[in-house]
């Protein structure tokens, strides 16, 4: 399964929201430097969908805000 989500390093809380359009936000807490922001980001999808972090992969967009996932 292939997902498109959008980060939103340093967020007040971490937490899941899935817009109208479909879109998936990730809001963290971690700040994008030395890629916490992508640990903290595949961590937490990986409790939300209930997966093991290793099937878990940034496809496209390790350095941006969009990201291409793949579970």
């Amino acid at each position: 399964m292939i997902v498109n989500i959008r980060v939103i390093p340093r967020a007040r809380r971490n937490q899941i929201t899935v817009d109208t359009d479909g879109t998936v936000r990730v809001h963290t807490t971690a700040a994008p430097a030395d890629g916490a922001a992508n640990e903290a980001v595949i961590k937490m999808l990986a409790e939300h969908f209930k997966v093991p972090k290793t099937s878990i992969n940034i496809i496209r967009g390790s350095t941006s805000r969009n990201k291409v996932i793949e579970f």
